[in-house]
């Protein structure tokens, strides 16, 4: 056997560098940022070069994400808040449809706002009220309607004001004014209206958008004239024709109010402990005005 004199005392050959996230791949990459090995799938694109995954998301996190004028994150879609509200709305309302009608329908006669149980349509059935334990009452009143020009209404308003709002306010402080402005017209509907009546929609609610959008759009210095004009007429309308309910607008409305005001009015330096404190203030109120209205029916 003969030896080759360049084998002998040979250099050894280099380990080629292998991915810090995949150690059985080779790789020539490196993360711009540590400088440690990356493989194409750990390849991250940077404002210079490729970042690993790892910087990527240590970077992110230091970037201040951007806010809405009423302090909410940037919506990602803007409107989607908005879209889903509609589709519940409308789903419930073909169900109630499917079911009976709003008359005859389990789903209203279980969802509808009632204060005090009763008997209503079916059979002599006593059904549950808000003051006998039913406070999930208080919130699916919200997403039932009693004919098509009734949610045709509800919905047309709130596809003209509510994607204006979320971008204003951001998804969950939207969401969340909705929500409050709800179940704040279903608070002022228990206080004040008969024990036995049933209500349902989502006009308070909508009433509450109108207040909100009054005070934002007031507070940018714009025209309110419209807005002040469409109020003026609702409040007609809620009075000259029957079964309309004017506790619910009012309290939806006065709720939207106090939250418009703070979204718009509140300094930027305290903005998000004020907004905090406006919400946690309306639901300790909606609370009390359940409890004790619920007092009175027992």
């Amino acid at each position: 056997m003969t030896h080759s004199p360049y084998d002998a005392g040979a250099a050894p050959q280099p380990v080629p560098p292998r991915c810090y996230l995949h150690p059985e791949r080779e790789t020539y990459i490196s993360c711009q940022r540590c400088g440690r090995p990356i493989c194409p799938d750990c390849m991250r694109d940077a404002a210079v070069g490729y970042q690993c995954p790892q910087c990527l998301r240590e970077g992110q996190s230091q970037v201040r994400q951007a806010r809405t004028a009423g302090g909410g994150l940037v919506p990602g879609r803007p409107g989607v808040v908005t879209l889903s509200l509609i589709g519940l709305n409308v789903v419930a309302f073909l169900l109630t449809y499917a079911t009976g009608g709003t008359g005859r329908s389990e789903l209203v006669l279980w969802g509808a706002l009632l204060p005090s149980s009763a008997p209503l349509e079916l059979g002599g059935t006593v059904y549950t009220g808000v003051a006998d334990g039913a406070y999930w009452r208080m919130i699916t009143s919200a997403f039932l309607h009693d004919g098509i020009w009734h949610i045709a209404f509800n919905m047309y308003a709130l596809y003209l004001f509510g994607p204006v709002l979320e971008r204003y306010l951001g998804t969950w402080r939207f969401l969340a004014a909705y929500l409050t402005s709800a179940v704040g017209a279903s608070v002022f509907v228990y206080f004040l209206s008969g024990p036995y009546s049933l209500t349902l929609g989502a006009s308070g609610a909508v009433f509450g958008l109108f207040a909100m959008a009054l005070a934002v759009m007031f507070k940018q210095g714009q025209d309110v004239r419209g807005l002040l004009a469409l109020v003026a007429i609702n409040v007609a309308i809620t009075f000259v024709f029957p079964n309309i309910s004017w506790q619910g607008h009012l309290g939806g409305f006065l709720t939207g109010l106090v939250l418009g005001m703070v979204f718009a009015y509140a300094p930027r330096a305290h903005r998000t402990l004020i907004q905090y404190a406006t919400f946690g203030a309306l639901w300790a109120a909606i609370i009390a005005g359940t409890v004790l209205r619920t007092m009175q029916l027992s």
